[in-house]
């Protein structure tokens, strides 16, 4: 029986009648985004027509997800919620705490060994409120999630972007900042811009070396990192509907690359399928009394245009491979143009590493589709040019592809086994030479290619592609290969071809599994203990942000002025520091640490305008912070895109940054900001952001009568005495202002507990 039955019948049981009362609502037929959407409403949510990419809208998730990473902040604040248990289902997973660096066995007994105190955290924490736990080498958080707790109809929130995998089982399934996850397991509503959509039609079939990956590939070119920004994806069509439910999985993982809200598919057969072989024929059963539900009304895909603001067509018989990248997941090249790009731009020919796996790709289909190209390698008398590193999704799956032999295929072609965990594709990986930081390329099977992002190394070139391609590469070893085409030369001097590569959508035999990894909550924690020692440098319970003094913000300091991509990653690097995440002033040091000044064009070099030298980033700021001054922070468009990480607003909020102002927001980090008491502020003109100068002293007025739809103005003191004044716009709503007001969202929380 799946996890949560119960909750999920009840789900089923109210869905015809909510979307029944949608549509007198609305007034028209309704998209699959919208029936989940109107059917999750919290319980005060009044239904009236929203407005897209503009009301703000209560709504109560069926439950949340947590990994280990982002689930010390997540829990540590939930700990001071007041809550004896969480409200609603809610799972945490150990999968980023892993280096990747010798293999699968010495890797997770070293993890073990240095995270044993966070671990062991989250393990009693999770015991003790009623949480599920996946223990270390369990598998990564999207794939386990998919397997194990997704559902079509359904809507979940989890602490990482790329939650939004589970849209390829009919989900809406939302990234969120920790104190977001908090407010829902405190059973509280979780508040979101109505999201406008995007429908994307899909004609035609996926075949030879084209992937569902390959979609996605494409969509990001189409639409760029911040074109999916407030809105919600949605795809359908033939080519959808022929497409297995792992497919779709990987393409709505992507689409947090676009900065898409989501993305979702209507249920169809092949998520009956998915459901069936691991173990969830109830919820399938279930899917298929209400399967009208669970897609959009018949009007909809007949005539999109009417219904969604954004219509893409891809005809997938046509699309071919797309590698893309470096340094950005939306430079989209057709596999056909990748030699002219290459040579035409100086991008370094030879692949050092081939990387398969991670929650965007680490399937049964993935990886059959992946063997069936290594096994040519000894049938074709061939030598993989390339490193060939895997990270399996799960347990189940590694332990059903040892079962199937796949990893003895790997194995002959020289391929490393990493742990059931994320590993490179988040910086986890103790790559050797990565420090001489030489000019390399990688291809990968991940989801994002910033720089420095896979080893530390910004002069790694990451380019992104599917398993088929990456694997095709790896054997090549030469970024201008293209397996449609191109002829190899084997061992014996000979050309031969790569023939197209082919695999199971699901494992004949069935899945199978020794041990998942999943560790059961106590049926009451009330006298569980959670111990954190004063001295852990890995942990650190959280003190409450002070509340707003009631004033206009005057005589703060301007910190940095960030020039272009400041991504999560830039404000707060994953990596090394991903063992700081449980205790929020050490991991403080690496704050905006890899942002650009646009002064000097430097990292982690600002000036301090307290003794005119150039200082790190959070040295300077916590200068700032001992002296009782406040600063700002400068960025440029789509700020805080990227990882869904809410240190990256913790982290300013601790320091003493009182606001970020910027040309445009990533909308997670923009909520995250919010919650945390923090002004998020953006330029009514963005012009004005040339005006900002290194000596700036800044003041924010108009806080006295901070309203929604009201600007701020922000005045500039230049070293000089000259000044520029300018206007500041905001997105708060009136509860919003609120959580600025108290100090941070989880103020009013714990000032309500037990009321």
């Amino acid at each position: 029986m799946a996890f949560d039955i119960e909750m999920i019948k009840e789900v089923y049981k109210n869905l015809p009648s909510k979307v029944e009362a949608a549509r007198k609502v609305v007034g028209r037929p309704l998209t699959l985004t919208e029936k989940i959407l109107y059917s999750h409403l919290h319980i005060d949510q009044k239904s009236e027509n929203f407005t897209r990419g503009a009301s703000y809208v209560d709504f109560a998730p069926d439950r949340v997800a947590m990994q280990d990473a982002t689930a010390q902040m997540a829990l540590l604040q939930f700990m001071q919620s007041g809550r004896p248990k969480v409200a609603v289902p809610s799972t945490a997973h150990c999968d980023h705490l892993i280096t990747a660096k010798e293999g699968a066995a010495t890797d997770l007994a070293f993890a073990n060994k240095e995270s044993k105190e966070v671990f062991d955290f989250l393990g009693s924490v999770s015991n003790k409120y009623g949480i599920g736990f996946w223990k270390p080498g369990a598998g990564i958080i999207h794939q386990v999630v998919l397997e194990n707790y997704a559902f079509p109809g359904g809507m979940m929130i989890g602490t990482d972007s790329h939650t939004v995998n589970a849209g390829g089982l009919g989900m809406i399934a939302i990234g969120v900042g920790g104190a977001d996850a908090c407010d829902v397991m405190a059973g509280l509503a979780w508040e979101l811009k109505m999201p406008k959509l995007i429908g994307v039609k899909l004609t035609g079939k996926l075949s030879g070396w084209t992937a569902p990956k390959d979609v996605i590939l494409k969509v990001a070119g189409i639409l760029t990192v911040k074109g999916g920004t407030d809105a919600v994806v949605e795809y359908f069509g033939e080519g959808a509907i022929a497409m297995s439910c792992t497919g779709k999985g990987t393409i709505c993982n992507m689409g947090a690359e676009i900065g898409a809200t989501t993305s979702t598919f209507g249920y169809d057969d092949s998520m009956a399928r998915y459901l069936k072989a691991t173990g969830r024929a109830d919820v399938a059963a279930l899917a298929d009394t209400v399967k009208q539900h669970l897609t959009a009304d018949p009007e909809v895909y007949a005539n999109p245009e009417k219904y969604f603001d954004q219509v893409i067509e891809i005809n997938l018989s046509e699309l071919e491979p797309h590698v893309n990248g470096p340094f950005t997941p939306d430079l989209a090249t057709p596999i056909s143009k990748l030699k002219e790009e290459a040579t035409k731009n100086g991008w370094p020919l030879k692949i050092s590493v081939g990387l398969l796996g991670s929650c965007t790709n680490s399937s049964y289909e993935d990886i059959a589709r992946a063997v069936s190209l290594a096994k040519q390698v000894s049938s074709k008398n061939l030598k993989s040019k390339a490193e060939y590193l895997i990270n399996p999704g799960s347990e189940q799956i590694r332990y059903t592809i040892k079962r199937d032999g796949f990893l003895d295929v790997f194995d002959s072609i020289g391929a490393k086994v990493f742990t059931n965990a994320c590993g490179p594709c988040i910086g986890m990986w103790d790559r050797m030479g990565a420090e001489k930081q030489e000019k390399n390329t990688i291809i990968h099977s991940f989801n994002r290619n910033f720089a420095k992002r896979a080893d530390g190394n910004p002069n790694t070139y990451a380019f992104v592609a599917s398993p088929e391609i990456v694997t095709a590469m790896a054997i090549a070893g030469d970024l201008t290969f293209n397996p449609l085409t191109d002829y190899l030369t084997n061992e014996k001097g000979e050309k031969v071809k790569l023939d197209a590569p082919s695999g199971d959508e699901l494992p004949t035999k069935g899945f199978a599994v020794e041990d998942a990894g999943y560790q059961a909550p106590a049926a009451d924690g009330s006298k569980v203990q959670i111990l954190v020692s004063p001295t852990s440098d890995r942990l650190q319970l959280l003190d409450p942000f002070t509340a707003w003094e009631g004033t206009d913000l005057k005589g703060l300091k301007l910190l940095i002025k960030a020039k272009g991509k400041c991504t999560t990653d830039h404000i707060s690097m994953a990596g090394p520091w991903l063992k700081f995440r449980g205790h929020l002033d050490n991991i403080s040091n690496n704050m905006l640490i890899g942002a650009v000044n646009a002064f000097n064009e430097k990292t982690d070099s600002v000036k301090n305008q307290l003794t005119g030298a150039y200082e790190g980033v959070p040295k300077v700021q916590r200068q700032y912070k001992t002296k009782g001054i406040g600063s700002v922070v400068v960025g440029d468009e789509n700020y805080g895109e990227g990882s869904s990480r809410e240190h990256a607003a913790m982290e300013p909020r601790h320091l003493g940054v009182r606001a970020v102002l910027v040309k445009s927001f990533a909308r997670i980090h923009e909520t995250n900001l919010k919650k945390q008491g923090m002004l998020g502020l953006t330029f009514a003109n963005k012009a004005d952001y040339d005006k900002i100068k290194e000596d700036d002293t800044i003041d924010i007025l108009g806080l006295t009568t901070f309203a929604p739809g009201k600007n701020l103005q922000m005045v500039f003191t230049h070293a000089d005495g000259t000044k520029d004044t300018i206007e500041a716009k905001h997105s708060y709503n009136a509860q919003q202002i609120e959580w600025f007001k108290a100090g941070g969202a989880l103020n009013i929380i714990r000032a309500n507990a037990g009321k």
